[in-house]
């Protein structure tokens, strides 16, 4: 699929190649394959912007695009589940269990499969999906230069990006964002003043780098050290004992152990980006886990981002107190 459509002002430019071609269509059976390339070849102008594929047992195929979606003329059937399930896992499903427990599997391409089905508890709490009747394939494309544009906002002024808390709603390209702002940190990035840096990277869900085998599949840079399915806490701790970096980068800030360990690893002198749930930074302000962090002034610089001109529109790039600020 080619991208020939010229972006809208704010949003992130897409990539050539879509990988939704190559990573996510070739693990549905023929028929679901055949349904949605016919729907993206009556569509070439949604096509760039489907972020998530939903199969449901005995419903609609559907495409998520833009905060809205299509239900396709294709009901999903519970064997075409299993054959998807068998697929991503290779035919393993055992051998991915305790990713399935979370409730969702990351596929090579950083792309994130959640699940949905029945759920059976264990005796220490645990749980396990039993059976899949859904699954959520949500679209992860790395898009080189997506930083650049914030990133002579972020510098600060001595070789290095201020440490940076993304805001934003689930889909409006958060992860892409941060993925992009690693890149230019470990290679530099002269027309904002960034020099190049040794940059640490905890990738709990393997989203940010897409490791295959420990060694990232998006393009990151010559100096970027992953700890790959690592909790972030723990990992935000291996990296400033064992690899010194100079930024250090973690996805979804979601809990005070987190907010904890960005707050060791900016107090040890390293800058910090990463990401967060949120709408704006008044939301983020009155949450228990990152209030303090924004407000005490951890954080140096925040983007917000949503998808009112698509995905990635920067609504405003500064200071977490709103001063400065550019949308």
């Amino acid at each position: 699929m080619q991208v020939a459509q010229k972006p809208q002002a704010g949003a992130l430019v897409r990539p050539v190649k879509d990988p939704l071609d190559s990573d996510i269509l070739p693990l549905f059976p023929p028929r679901l394959q055949s349904s949605v390339k016919d729907w993206l070849r009556r569509h070439p102008s949604e096509a760039p912007v489907v972020n998530e594929i939903r199969l449901r047992a005995g419903f609609p195929l559907s495409l998520v695009y833009l905060g809205t979606d299509a239900l396709l003329d294709t009901t999903v059937t519970r064997d075409e589940i299993e054959r998807t399930l068998s697929l991503v896992s290779d035919c393993s499903y055992y051998a991915l269990e305790s990713e399935f427990a979370n409730g969702y599997v990351t596929i090579p391409g950083g792309h994130r499969v959640g699940l949905a089905g029945q759920v059976a508890v264990w005796p220490d709490g645990s749980v396990r999906i039993r059976e899949v009747s859904g699954m959520s394939f949500r679209v992860a494309r790395a898009v080189r230069g997506a930083g650049e544009r914030v990133a002579g906002r972020l510098a600060d002024g001595v070789g290095r990006l201020h440490s940076t808390l993304i805001i934003s709603p689930p889909g409006c390209g958060k992860t892409t964002l941060l993925r992009d702002l690693c890149r230019i940190s470990a290679e530099g990035f002269p027309p904002a003043g960034i020099a190049p840096s040794q940059v640490g990277i905890v990738d709990e869900r393997s989203e940010i780098a897409a490791c295959y085998l420990g060694v990232p599949q998006h393009d990151l840079g010559p100096r970027v050290d992953v700890l790959d399915r690592c909790p972030k806490a723990k990992g935000i701790m291996m990296l400033l004992r064992s690899m010194g970096p100079g930024v250090v980068a973690t996805d979804e800030i979601g809990s005070q152990e987190d907010a904890q360990a960005v707050a060791t690893a900016l107090s040890a002198g390293a800058s910090v980006l990463a990401t967060c749930h949120g709408e704006n930074v008044e939301q983020v302000k009155r949450r228990p886990y990152s209030s303090w962090l924004v407000s005490s002034g951890y954080f140096e610089q925040v983007v917000v981002l949503s998808r009112r001109k698509g995905p990635g529109t920067v609504e405003y790039a500064g200071k977490p107190d709103g001063r400065g600020g550019v949308g």
